[in-house]
């Protein structure tokens, strides 16, 4: 890992990001024992409006809480898209959901993933609501950033009581849209 790992999950209230956002730190500092910091913002609707998560993790201890140069950029809105992608460093992995985002992200980024995620929750699990799931799950295969295992202790200790088969499957399906929708990217880390 790098001495700063930055992520932002960025789309609309009620698609999961907090959550995400916060599953992802919680297996990093609490399972992997790396130091990680989790911010977010939204608007005042508790759905439709404009959402961020931010995590941020390091060998050391976080100086400052918030991402400022990401490395790994979701997009989960055609807003999102509009907002974060001209300040993505042109070495970021930007994922964008290609059910919800029609910007067309410039080749100038390497690294990105165009991935139905919406549309995987829907046809994989039943549940459009699991696609965060799925995007963390595809962040981590992608990165590297967190163990597997750390990520779904994380996970089960976050969902509610009953839906851990359905989030364990998520999980799995952001890990094979990995290797389906962002071969490029393993391919460049030798994976």
């Amino acid at each position: 890992m790098a001495e700063r790992f930055e992520i932002r999950l960025a789309g609309s209230g009620g698609q999961g990001l907090v959550l995400g956002g916060l599953i992802m730190s919680e297996a990093a500092a609490i399972f992997d024992g790396i130091y990680a910091t989790q911010t977010q913002s939204y608007g005042p609707e508790s759905r439709g409006g404009a959402s961020k998560s931010e995590v941020v993790l390091s060998k050391e201890e976080v100086d400052y809480p918030k991402a400022t140069n990401p490395d790994v950029v979701l997009l989960f809105t055609e807003a999102a898209a509009e907002k974060y992608l001209p300040m993505c460093k042109e070495d970021a992995i930007v994922i964008a959901d290609a059910d919800l985002v029609k910007t067309e992200i410039p080749d100038k980024y390497k690294k990105k993933v165009i991935v139905p995620l919406t549309k995987i929750a829907k046809e994989g699990v039943g549940r459009e609501f699991v696609a965060n799931i799925i995007a963390i799950g595809l962040i981590r295969e992608l990165t590297g950033i967190v163990t597997e295992a750390s990520l779904e202790k994380a996970l089960m200790e976050r969902v509610p009581k009953g839906t851990e088969e359905m989030n364990r499957k998520a999980l799995a399906l952001g890990k094979e849209a990995a290797h389906t929708y962002g071969k490029h990217v393993l391919d460049m880390k030798g994976k």
